[in-house]
């Protein structure tokens, strides 16, 4: 799946970011807005994780959907 992708089916798939992600808020998923990088920033600061780790979580999401 690729960004524009996300971008145009956004509100479907926050059902599906929050059940990957479920320490993302409702306000995490209004500001990321399908965008990727900013999915990628926010899972950095809710997990704590690195760059790297973050980018990695959002690649395998994305293949599987």
């Amino acid at each position: 799946m690729n960004s524009d992708t996300i971008k145009g089916n956004w509100k479907q798939m926050t059902g599906k970011v929050k059940e990957q992600w479920g320490k993302l808020t409702d306000d995490d998923l209004t500001v990321i807005e399908g965008r990727r990088e900013q999915l990628v920033g926010r899972i950095q600061e809710r997990y704590g994780v690195a760059r790297d780790e973050a980018e990695r979580q959002v690649k395998d999401w994305e293949t599987r959907h």
